[in-house]
């Protein structure tokens, strides 16, 4: 499955900063200003934009986009996703996965049990949750599974080729 040409969005749009068409921006990257290491962003509207400078505001981060030239060009932006093209990610190594491939993987225990497939991925806080859509006819009457995705103690592997994560995991819970 060719993820090249898939769009990720790494944040959004938020509120105009002052008059000149500056906005806020709500950054999903690790580090808040990593946002700009991605160039173009491509917006919800269709577009690509070029940041023209972006700088920090108290705990927030604030830029100005080219072309984005008064209030009311960011308030037609406001709210708008902030995507870039996948392939502009950096390349992981053989042990780290972006949460986007684990979306539709398999789950196994290590006992063979097949748990169902990756809907979603999402942090607790404490650690990243996988949630399992289990398979209709699971044996132990689940509809789905919340399983900590923390390696050693309870993911073994992920086979990224065979699109398969095996857990230390008890079905029934």
């Amino acid at each position: 499955m060719s993820q090249a040409s898939d769009k990720v969005v790494i944040g959004k749009i938020g509120a105009p900063y002052g008059v000149k068409g500056w906005v806020k921006i709500n950054s999903y990257t690790e580090v808040p200003e990593g946002i700009f290491d991605y160039s173009p962003w491509l917006l919800a509207d269709g577009k690509e934009y070029q940041i023209d400078q972006w700088r920090p505001h108290g705990k927030a981060i604030v830029a100005k986009l080219i072309d984005i030239d008064s209030r009311d060009d960011a308030e037609r932006i406001k709210n708008l996703d902030i995507s870039i093209d996948a392939e502009q990610l950096p390349e992981l190594g053989d042990d780290e996965v972006y949460w986007r491939e684990l979306n539709g993987m398999q789950v196994v225990t290590t006992q063979g049990y097949q748990l169902g497939v990756v809907k979603e991925v999402f942090n607790t806080g404490a650690n990243d949750v996988i949630r399992v859509k289990a398979k209709a006819n699971d044996a132990f009457g689940q509809k789905e599974r919340l399983i900590p995705f923390v390696f050693d103690s309870v993911v073994q592997t992920v086979d990224k080729t065979e699109r398969v994560i095996t857990v230390e995991w008890d079905p029934g819970f």
